[in-house]
């Protein structure tokens, strides 16, 4: 049920017709959609659990992931509303304890647990102890690190006062399972989700044309742009680095930076059409974060929806910039490492989160060193460069399977073969592309949106049957999974 297969459209134009035509009653729309959303999620976990060594049978192994969820937004319902009728504050904070226990304990079994064991067993063989590892495999749930961070601001914004607790079960439960989000964001907060639930959706033909607009705009960068660099040179020398130059290895690593941009940004997109189109708004997500003259303005720009939970839910409570120039650099570098860690468990992933937490930390000491002036001219062009140029050396470590091999195409970057054999010069033509689009001015997309949305329907249909066909031809026997899926 990937984004960018046949069957999801087949599944969202049939969820879009029942939805419309059950709209005059409330708790049956509401039911629906959120039974509809646990089918997709359901659907995509067995699927994949076909594919993989899970401990049970697929189906019964999909049936327990979408338990974790569904158990989770039960337990949270209630504890947001037994949160308001508290009385003392250690009450209240043994009910916030149930709900993060619960979530960061799911996190530990199914995100951790092989990496935990797999580092142990290291450790023992290190130690002379050579221990074959037989703990049980586990296959991380589709979505786990996102409707985690969704649930657990939930509680945490009623236990701190910020929102009241949800009115209705229902609607809970479907702001947690909703399927344009559910799997890959963006993280989506309750105070921004909940009341838009709560009321009649919009039925805008605007809106719905917009929506539309996204979901092809989006595909169109994860086909056309996204996949193509994947299978014609990212996957290949990010396996194997030692059979390309230093050149080709360059090239790969300038290519995963538009790689992983067009296909994250794509499925936001398309989440945000989805959504849409049912008459619900998701935040924005992406806003070319490759023209930012600094970390900081980069993760302002770079997957929003996680950057802005970081902050306010990490960052923030460790104490942020209000308790001293040490503690703001130690702040940073927990928050980022944490951070890597929220994509996966590896060595690999603590290492990028790292990278940035230091260079955020060296931002900072920069501008309360110089002040926070906006570059211009020629130094801005050095400032974005130079960003740029760092945020691909951390994705080196965030695209390479093992440490091992983001040492080797670090060793070969800095070899000295420039030649390009496997390199075709369409891959170069996506590349800059990519980049192309990237820096074009926001306003021209508005532009291009907004006529599209003044068109008549027919010449809509036109439009994105064309692009439909065109994305089929440009797209490959067997659809590339979203980068964003795996974590």
């Amino acid at each position: 049920m990937l984004f960018n297969s046949p069957l999801y459209g087949v599944f969202l134009v049939g969820t879009w017709v029942v939805f419309w035509l059950l709209r005059r009653t409330r708790i049956a729309r509401a039911a629906f959609l959120a039974l509809a959303s646990y089918v997709f999620y359901f659907y995509g976990t067995w699927d994949a659990a076909r594919d993989e060594p899970v401990p049970l049978a697929p189906a019964w192994w999909a049936l327990l992931c979408l338990g974790v969820i569904f158990v989770g937004s039960t337990i949270d319902f209630y504890v947001g509303r037994a949160l308001v009728r508290a009385k003392t504050r250690a009450h209240r904070n043994a009910l916030l304890l149930v709900s993060v226990v619960y979530y960061l304990g799911v996190l530990a079994v199914f995100k951790y647990w092989n990496f935990a064991a797999d580092s142990i067993a290291a450790l023992l063989a290190a130690a002379g102890a050579h221990v074959s590892p037989t703990h049980l495999r586990l296959v991380l749930p589709f979505g786990i690190s996102f409707f985690t961070f969704e649930t657990m601001s939930y509680t945490i914004d009623v236990w701190r006062g910020e929102m009241p607790p949800a009115d209705k079960y229902l609607d809970y439960l479907l702001f947690v399972c909703f399927f344009p989000h559910l799997v890959a964001g963006p993280i989506v907060r309750p105070r921004q989700m909940l009341p838009q639930l709560a009321a009649p959706p919009r039925m805008d033909a605007a809106m719905q044309a917009r929506g539309l607009w996204r979901i092809a705009t989006g595909l169109a960068k994860k086909i056309i742009i996204g996949d193509f660099l994947a299978q014609a040179i990212v996957n290949r020398v990010f396996s194997t680095p030692e059979r390309f130059t230093s050149l080709e290895v360059l090239l790969a690593v300038y290519a995963y930076a538009v790689q992983i941009y067009a296909d994250f940004s794509g499925y936001s997109d398309v989440a945000i059409g989805s959504a849409a189109l049912f008459g619900y708004e998701l935040p924005e997500n992406f806003d070319a974060p490759y023209i930012s003259t600094n970390l900081q303005e980069f993760w302002r720009r770079w997957h929003i929806s996680l950057s802005t939970w970081l902050r306010d839910y990490l960052y923030k409570p460790l104490g942020g910039s209000r308790k001293g120039t040490i503690a703001t650099y130690r702040n940073l570098m927990i928050t980022m490492v944490l951070g890597g860690l929220w994509h996966g468990a590896s060595w690999n992933f603590v290492i990028w989160g790292a990278l940035h937490g230091g260079a955020l930390a060296v931002t900072r000491m920069w501008q309360r060193a110089r002040g926070e002036k906006a570059a211009t001219g020629a130094m801005r062009v050095v400032t974005i460069v130079a960003t740029f140029h760092f945020v691909c050396l951390a994705w080196i470590f965030f695209r390479a399977p093992t440490f091992a091999h983001a040492t080797l195409a670090l060793q070969r970057i800095a070899g000295t073969s420039w030649t390009i054999d496997h390199v075709t010069p369409k891959v170069l033509v996506a590349i800059g592309a990519g980049l192309v689009l990237h820096f074009l001015p926001k306003d021209w997309d508005v532009r291009a949106r907004e006529t599209f949305v003044r068109t008549p329907a027919l010449v809509q249909g036109l439009v994105l049957a064309a692009v439909a066909m065109g994305l089929h031809v440009a797209s490959s026997a067997k659809p590339e999974p979203f980068v964003y899926g795996q974590f």
